[in-house]
């Protein structure tokens, strides 16, 4: 029989397991736990080999230090507490729980009716303390040693108005990529290959925003369907980077692709999900917090049996509660210190700003970020709305955040679809959303724009499809948004109409062309420029196949496609006129007779007050002047650049233009035009006072260079 682990007292903190170089301090914190169980395995975690009993407990954290335990051992915990749902609690020993800091998770989740924490009864429908033995089919913890060789690695701190997000999926970015090795596909290692770096530093790419890496779960329910939950909303472990896009040690492996990444200076933000957990509603499984203290954890509803649920996933983690805000914040600067992360995205991030039940800005979340001197300094992405009451709280976020800007997606893609009335909108979106973060001194790059993102469809099945078709999900197509704002051009669906397939990449390059255009940080969703489908699925969360994975064999058109979105990438890296840090004034330039923007009729004059109320109206032109941008450089050098025409026309006929002078007899120069296969365009000449023949569902773009002397 193998002799027992010494056991010391050990220290409360820090919270989880920690290897110091000669034994593993163990912590867990539990408000209302009775006691706690350490639970030790043999290596394939196969076997429970023994349990230590946590006698030590300090401000309700139960800890113990084990001088024999090395990195690789694998744990779990058992707590014991009251079994009373009534009053929010629900401990139960015979389910093994995972460590709410655990690094690293082995092993799969395979589910059974053990990891419920209770049992359903024959003749009614209460629910029962349940004594099955949830360890065989639950993942073990595993102790990790930190060490790694990060040499001069350094964040590369792209400003945020040079910034270039391309969110992407880690596994659907690479697994059908035919230039990476099969054994990399879908892995960090594959992602971080050179055939995929250069694909992103050719789009301008300055930062890869990964969806969920943080370890989660499969839920039963689609796994009962064969389908796994491929986009990763449904974290279990906030420390732990998923196993399932690695090939052996995933915290090495995320590390090495993070400072891959930063060799190339494209930094690296995560999707963070902590508004809530993979353990459900009340009828959902025992996992870890349920288990170690249910009433601390979650936001419990009026009756405690029940949760409240802001998020559509069954619960929401409990942000009032201290020991639940450590636990966010440790995570956070775990994921900077230690691995190296530039940044994050916060799901449903109006779920974390609930101190009671309406969204409060000031909630002490954002207070600890906006004063932590860690977490303050990277990029701080929101998801601005939750499915709660006033929870769409887009422009609401203080100072030092960014938001996914859905008032932005949502005028462009209704505008380009046609409807009238929105050049007042669409003028705003433009030119950084003043109108909703100006009010607090937040910048122009506080708004991520984008048209489309992982959550709907994709920019081909935007042009392509009027409805979602979700079918393969199984839930009778009734999951994914209605409202897509989305026109198929004339057919439901694929087609060989040549005239319906121009218009459709004409819609796409401008859609695109818009988005790089705008003032602001664009994101662009992965495989948009390679004109990906998603055959109509605007909900493909559970679809880990070929519907998901990123086709790389492209067609003419679509090559065509991808050229000329990496133009666009070019034509913004080169002009700081597009990338402003402060927003447009409207007021005449120094020494120029002509304001830094002019909004513009069709006659070549600016709008009136009346223009821009009329609901018809579909078409207008945008001036935007190089002189003066008012702004310095990093070396604090005034900046300048060329003068810039942008036409934009949604009508379906073609408008003539008269192309504007304001004090200059120059010629405008044609750089765009998307009503040609290419986008880019020979160019040609225009003189000032001519009129230009703006086709209809096109955008143009000429430019009058500056002497820069």
């Amino acid at each position: 029989m193998p002799v027992p682990m010494a056991a010391w007292p050990g220290r409360p903190y820090p919270l989880g397991a920690t290897w110091d170089g000669e034994g593993v301090n163990f912590a867990l914190f539990s408000e209302h736990a009775e006691e706690v169980e350490l639970c030790l395995f043999d290596p394939k975690g196969r076997r429970e080999v023994e349990r230590i009993i946590l006698r030590e407990c300090t401000d309700q954290v139960f800890h113990c230090y084990l001088p024999q335990a090395r990195p690789g051992l694998l744990y779990g915990y058992r707590v014991f507490g009251p079994y009373r749902p009534e009053q929010g609690h629900r401990f139960n020993p015979n389910k093994l729980l995972i460590d709410p800091y655990a690094k690293d998770l082995v092993g799969p989740l395979k589910w059974s009716d053990a990891h419920y924490g209770y049992r359903i009864g024959h003749r009614r429908a209460d629910l029962s303390f349940d004594r099955r033995d949830s360890a065989p089919g639950t993942p073990k913890c595993r102790v990790i040693d930190t060490a790694f060789t990060w040499g001069d690695d350094r964040h590369p701190n792209t400003p945020w108005h040079d910034t270039v997000i391309y969110e992407l999926h880690v596994k659907g970015m690479t697994r059908l990529h035919p230039l990476i090795p099969e054994h990399l596909r879908g892995t960090y290692a594959g992602l971080a290959s050179e055939p995929v770096i250069e694909h992103l530093k050719r789009l301008g790419v300055t930062a890869v925003e990964l969806m969920p890496v943080h370890a989660f779960v499969d839920d039963r329910a689609l796994v009962a369907r064969g389908l796994r939950n491929y986009w990763g909303y449904n974290t279990l472990g906030f420390f732990a980077p998923d196993a399932r896009y690695c090939q052996n040690d995933p915290v090495r492996e995320f590390k090495t692709m993070v400072k891959t990444f930063h060799r190339h200076s494209i930094e690296v933000i995560l999707d963070v999900v902590y508004n809530h957990t993979a353990e459900g509603n009340h009828l959902g499984p025992t996992l870890s917090f349920r288990g170690i203290d249910n009433a601390a954890y979650y936001r419990l509803a009026e009756d405690p049996r029940y949760y409240q649920d802001y998020t559509g996933c069954g619960n929401t983690l409990n942000m009032m509660h201290p020991r639940v805000l450590q636990l966010i914040m440790d995570s956070l600067r775990y994921w900077v210190l230690e691995m190296h992360v530039d940044g994050f995205r916060f799901d449903l991030a109006s779920a974390l700003a609930r101190e009671l039940h309406a969204v409060d800005r000031l909630a002490a979340f954002f207070d600890i970020i906006h004063q932590d001197p860690v977490i303050s300094q990277v990029k701080l992405i929101a998801e601005p709305w939750d499915l709660g009451e006033g929870g769409y709280q887009v422009g609401n976020f203080p100072v030092g955040w960014t938001e996914w800007n859905g008032r932005y997606r949502d005028a462009v893609r209704a505008f380009w679809k046609g409807e009238g009335g929105l050049i007042g909108e669409l003028a705003s979106r433009l030119t950084g959303s003043s109108d909703l973060y100006a009010h607090n001194g937040r910048r122009p790059y506080a708004s991520i724009n984008f048209v489309t993102c992982h959550d709907g469809f994709t920019l081909q099945d935007l042009v392509s499809y009027d409805e979602k078709h979700n079918e393969m999900n199984g839930e009778d197509n009734r999951d994914g948004e209605n409202h897509n704002l989305s026109w198929n051009c004339g057919v439901e669906g694929p087609t060989d109409d040549p005239q319906i397939n121009a218009l459709r990449a004409r819609q796409k390059r401008n859609l695109m062309a818009t988005l790089w255009l705008s003032q602001g940080v664009p994101m662009l969703r992965a495989g948009d420029e390679l004109s990906h489908t998603q055959l109509g699925n605007n909900n493909a969360y559970c679809q880990d196949n070929a519907l998901s994975w990123l086709d790389w064999d492209l067609d003419p058109q679509e090559r065509d496609f991808l050229a000329f979105v990496q133009g666009l990438a070019r034509l913004r890296q080169s002009h700081p006129i597009f990338r402003r840090r402060g927003f447009f004034q409207g007021r005449p330039v120094r020494g120029e007779g002509v304001k830094d923007i002019a909004w513009l009729n069709p006659d070549g004059r600016e709008m009136s007050e009346e223009e821009w109320q009329q609901h018809f109206a579909r078409c207008l032109g945008v001036y935007l002047s190089g002189a003066e941008l008012d702004e310095v450089d990093a070396r604090g050098r005034p900046v300048h650049d060329d003068d810039f025409l942008l036409l934009i026309n949604a009508h379906h006929e073609t408008i003539p233009f008269r192309l504007p002078g304001y004090a200059r007899a120059d010629d405008w120069r044609l750089l765009v035009d998307t009503s040609h296969p290419q986008g880019f365009v020979a160019a040609s000449h225009h003189p000032p006072g001519t009129h230009y023949p703006l086709e209809g569902r096109s955008l143009v773009l000429f430019i009058r260079p500056r002497s820069r002397s």
